[in-house]
Parts: C-alpha cells; structure tokens; sequence
C-alpha cells in the first residue's frame, strides 16, 4: 500500500498503482466481506487465477453494490481505464464485436476487482489467437434436487472417457453446485469442431451412464446431471478458476487433483479458504498448460455415434445440420389423418360448407365464426388433436429469481393437490441470459401430475419486464 485517503486505498503491485475506490464498501453482506478483501483475494492466488484467466479476452460481470444488488454483464472495456490495462477486440455471432479486457498481471486483477467483478470470465482462447480455442471445458450441470455425489459419479466417468482417449483434464468446483472438467488442447480446431467433440463426449457420458447424466439440451427432458457441451460455443465464457462466486459465503471456483473428487465439496472452499490452501499446495492445475491434447479422437467418436448436430444456445443463428430449435413442450403431435383432397373438394361444394366449416382434422363440421374472431387456444385444443408433447406450463418471469421463486411458491399454494406429485426435476427454473443481465423464468413440467389434476395456464405471476435485460 502506497497511500490512502478517505474514499480511495492505492495499492503498489507489480510496479503499478492502483486505486481501489470505496474499499471498505461490503460486497458480501452475510460474510461482511468488503470490496479490498476481494483484491487481497485476488493477489493472494494471482499466480492461480491467471493461469485460468490470464492472457485471455474476459467478459466483465460486474457487481458494483454487491451481491445482493443488480449486476449487469459487459463485453467492452471502459473506456476510462489505465493505459497500461490490454485490451483486444473479438467478433461476436452476433455480427457485433468488442474490445475485452485481457488480464496479464495481479496488478490487472486488482484493477477488475475494483470495477466490482467478483468472478473472471475468460473466453477459451489467447489473445494471440482468437479464433482457435486452447482449453475444451465440460460443464457438469445438475438439476434441481441432484446431489453433490451424483455430480462426482458424472465427473468419474468423464475422467475415463476422456482418459481412454489419451487426454488430461483438469476437474473445479463450479463454486456452486456443478463441477467443471477442462482439458488444455492444441490450438489447430475451431470453437464448432471443439463444440462437436464436447457434445461427442457427452453423449458417451451419457451412453455409460444413462441414469446418472444426460446430454439432452431442453431443460424439460433432463434428468440427473447435464453435460453442458454449449459452453463450447463461441462468445460462451465460464468462471474460471479461483473465481469469487456470488454466494452468501463467497465460495470460489476450487481447481482440484481428482484423488480430490471424492472428499472435496462446493463449501469447502471460500475468499477465506483459499488463500491458504494455495500458500500450502499452490495450485493442483499447475502442469496443465504442458499437457495440451488433440481433440481428433472425440471427433472420430462424433462421426460413429451418427447422431448428427444437437440444438444450439438461442442466441446464435440457425445452424448447417442443426435439428429444429424448438423445445418439447411445444413441438406438437398430428392427430389423425387429415382428409383426402377428394373429400375436401366435395365438402366445399356442399350446401353445408355455406354455413359451417370442415374440421381437417376430425372431417366434421363445425359453426362458421365470425369474420374478425380467433378461437381461444383452450377452444383450438379441443377442436383439433394437435397437442403439446409435455404438459409444461410457465409460472413467471423477474429479473430477481428471489422475486420468481415467491410466484412459484404463491402457484404451489394455490395448486397444493398438483404441487404434491412434483418431483424437483419437474421445476424449471431458467436463467436467461440477456445482453446486459439475466432474469429468472420459471416453468412446471406436469408430467408427474394426474392429468384431472394439472392445473392450466394462468396468468403469469410475477410478470416483469425482462426486456431490458435483454
């Protein structure tokens, strides 16, 4: 520390000074962990973190007032930062492009904490080559009501696939429920071949163990733990390792060996923890960077499972050989066969097609409406035979998920006998990710509820604005 006065501390690191405004302003309320602690965090692993984050594009999340407050996502750099802060400019699927900040020193990491980032999010490429990913990242996901030891099972059997396959990885904690298993490779491929062996891997995962992983993109059809092979897409970043989490007991992104897997938990590693852990082992991915890999044999793997592409994140443009984008609840069943052209034709000459119209569906007729009116959904439904494939009804949208959960929780007190034959894998709670920020949309899957019983769909309660997050 260099100096101070009353809204600024300025710390000296690596030969530059930076000033950390408000340090005494607490980030974590539960934890009263204040905003200098995260740079004291932050420096106390540097080494660590940039090995994760270092030299690479990061997008900014940013928590200005906390973790209890709103927190928006940014591409670009501040236009206001030192002149000695990198930056390099990445094009988007979006057409859009941006100049990110791309750390290389604690004094970097010092700088981001400031701005309020709690978590490093680095794209999975260099600098120097942005268009050729180094790292291919396994994004182990559970469901709700999944367990801690599911997820490590899951973890075990992506270690022997990709084992068998002759690549190293490297598994973290996620710092909150998940697991992350990275394998450094060879710059030579791009993000959708590296998308593709991702997605190889996760269905393998999923073949040798059905019952504990899927690879199944619609929230609605997973079960068990998911293997996230989107995060492999370009513009998708993931927190990295020793990133600060927005949890009440500020856990960490904990780099594991995997002798470590079977004892180690999300918990047990916090801003507090940390520091000394890696005083005592430094950091367990510290070899990680010699070992990098070939991709070729997940994507031989590919090719022989003959299942083609699988959806894409929402976002991107629709893709060469991608199946249809559109989730199962609302993918529809035809009912029976419609009528000939003969039988039509013949209808439309008769008398009665004066006065009412055919069903095509059902080949009967039914009361002509009046010019201007549209049947209610309720009344389509039980004209035709089209239905939904799952019986998926959306409870509310809000930009807090706190505020989603207590529409969810007044939806289960009005509906108490349908709530009661809900397993927890029937609720859905989506985070959507917009330009700026997510929101929090939360849906039911009825599949589990006597179908007298299902309640229909109301009005959505909360129903905010989401549009500005997006």
């Amino acid at each position: 520390m260099v100096a101070q006065d009353k809204d600024h501390e300025f710390l000296e690191i690596a030969g530059r000074t930076v000033a950390i405004s408000h340090p005494d302003k607490v980030l974590f309320a539960r934890a009263r962990h204040t905003k200098l602690d995260v740079v004291r965090y932050y420096l106390a692993v540097a080494k660590g973190a940039l090995r994760g984050a270092g030299g690479r594009p990061n997008m900014l999340v940013r928590y200005p007032n906390g973790i209890g407050a709103d927190y928006f996502y940014q591409k670009r750099a501040p236009r206001s930062r030192p002149d000695w802060i990198e930056v390099v400019a990445l094009d988007f699927p979006s057409g859009r492009s941006a100049e990110e900040v791309v750390p290389r020193d604690a004094a970097a990491l010092a700088w981001l904490a400031n701005l309020g980032c709690l978590e490093l999010h680095p794209h999975p490429v260099r600098a120097e080559n942005l268009e050729h990913p180094d790292e291919l990242r396994i994004d182990l996901d559970p469901v709700r009501g999944v367990s801690w030891a599911q997820v490590r099972s899951v973890a075990h059997v992506v270690h022997e696939v990709l084992d068998e396959l002759g690549l190293a990885s490297w598994p973290k904690t996620s710092g909150k429920r998940g697991l992350h298993v990275y394998v450094r490779i060879e710059p030579r491929w791009t993000f959708d071949e590296v998308r593709r062996a991702a997605l190889a891997l996760g269905r393998e995962v999923e073949r040798r163990a059905p019952k504990l992983a899927t690879s199944k993109w619609w929230k609605e059809e997973r079960r068990g733990v998911f293997v996230d092979y989107n995060q492999n897409a370009k513009d998708r970043t993931v927190a990295a390792a020793y990133s600060v989490r927005p949890t009440e007991r500020a856990t960490v992104s904990a780099p594991l060996t995997w002798a470590e897997v079977d004892t180690a938990a999300p918990e047990d590693f916090t801003l507090v923890s940390m520091p000394n852990r890696f005083a005592k082992i430094a950091d367990p991915h510290g070899g990680m960077d010699e070992r990098a890999g070939s991709i070729e044999p997940l994507l031989a793997l590919y090719g022989s499972q003959g299942l083609g592409d699988a959806p894409w994140p929402p976002h991107y443009r629709k893709q060469h050989g991608e199946p249809p984008r559109v989730q199962p609840s609302k993918t529809k069943r035809p009912g029976p066969a419609a009528p000939s052209t003969h039988d039509a034709k013949r209808a439309k000459r008769s008398p009665a097609a004066r006065t009412t119209k055919r069903d095509a569906t059902t080949n009967s007729h039914r009361p002509a409406r009046p010019k201007g009116t549209r049947r209610a959904p309720e009344q389509r439904r039980a004209e035709g035979t089209r239905r939904s494939r799952r019986p998926v009804i959306e409870i509310g949208r809000a930009k807090h998920e706190t505020d989603a959960l207590a529409g969810f929780a007044r939806w289960k007190k009005r509906h108490r006998k349908a709530a009661g034959y809900l397993e927890e894998s029937d609720v859905l709670v989506d985070a959507m990710r917009g330009r700026y920020s997510t929101w929090t949309r939360i849906r039911v899957n009825l599949e589990h509820v006597p179908e007298k019983l299902r309640p229909a769909q109301e009005a959505l309660d909360p129903d905010e604005n989401t549009a500005a997050s997006s």
